[in-house]
């Protein structure tokens, strides 16, 4: 078989392939024996692609293909990644066909009964992206759980980030923790953000005022900002809490968060609104939770237990 369906050219291929049959092998030998013109190109390739050393020394075959493989893998990936926009165009042309008119890349919706339309009116969901200030969104009913718990058996992949004001709303957990069973995975979080919501990673909606959860809405198809809210909304969820892992209110999150952030009692407590005494009572009390000794070591606990 030859290395070339791996992305190695002949002239690779062939000054590897010498490499490995003649260790400690020098240059002017190389190029004479092979008849290869102008080896150091070639060379200086099989080097960037790390399959040679700097001391003409070739990488074990074993590793040498693995190493290729993964390379030729991610290239295919990425191609792929390109060709999944073509779709994306079928999808404007069809939904272009069916209003009758263009498709714009940002769209104002202006009552969330439009905006509910226009996700209903997307056909197989694969992944959704949620970020909320609570669990239970705006026109939730338990019809609509009920269709969406539907999606979530059928394969559909759904993250939700919520805020740690939700910890204290019990009717809002127990939604959360239904939801987060059915297969909509749930974290929250104590970092700010705004309502977010994206779906295939191709369309986002986001709120025009975002204190006002009932003020108008924009669609948005345009690809570079659907992909910058993208990785907002990942950057809020690698740091964000699983439900599975919390054991603490609203209030200890944001106490353990300033606890981390601010070197005096004072300061943290100033940040919270909090009198000191109770700020101190509250770290006095995550502190013997946590089995810790010192608040350095109570947030490195927090953190291992997800809690930060």
């Amino acid at each position: 078989m030859s290395l070339e369906h791996l992305g190695l050219t002949r002239d690779q291929e062939r000054l590897y392939r010498y490499l490995l049959r003649t260790p400690r092998a020098d240059h002017a030998a190389a190029e004479a024996e092979l008849g290869i013109p102008r080896l150091s190109p070639v060379l200086d390739e099989l080097r960037a692609l790390g399959v040679v050393d700097g001391h003409l020394v070739p990488l074990p075959p074993a590793a040498a293909v693995d190493l290729l493989l993964r390379r030729r893998v991610e290239r295919t990936s990425r191609e792929l990644a390109r060709l999944d926009t073509v779709f994306d165009v079928v999808r404007e042309l069809a939904e272009e066909a069916r209003r009758g008119r263009p498709v714009e890349l940002v769209e104002r919706l202006e009552t969330s009964a439009e905006v509910n339309h226009r996700i209903d009116a997307l056909p197989d969901r694969n992944e959704t992206m949620n970020a909320k200030l609570l669990p239970r969104s705006l026109g939730h009913s338990e019809e609509v759980a009920h269709v969406y718990r539907r999606r979530l058996a059928h394969g559909m992949i759904s993250r939700t980030l919520v805020g740690a004001p939700a910890l204290d709303l019990p009717a809002e957990m127990a939604y959360a923790r239904t939801m987060h069973e059915a297969g909509d995975r749930h974290r929250v979080t104590t970092e700010r953000y705004l309502p977010l919501l994206v779906i295939d990673r191709r369309i986002a909606f986001v709120l025009v005022d975002p204190g006002e959860p009932r003020a108008a809405a924009l669609m948005i198809r345009q690809t570079g900002i659907v992909a910058a809210l993208v990785n907002l909304f990942e950057a809020l969820w690698a740091r964000a809490t699983d439900l599975d892992a919390l054991d603490i209110t609203a209030t200890e999150a944001r106490v353990l968060r300033a606890l981390a952030e601010y070197g005096k009692d004072e300061t943290a407590a100033r940040a919270l609104s909090m009198s000191l005494r109770k700020y101190r009572a509250h770290v006095a009390e995550l502190m013997a939770r946590l089995g810790a000794t010192t608040r350095f070591q109570a947030a490195l606990r927090a953190r291992e237990r997800g809690w930060l």
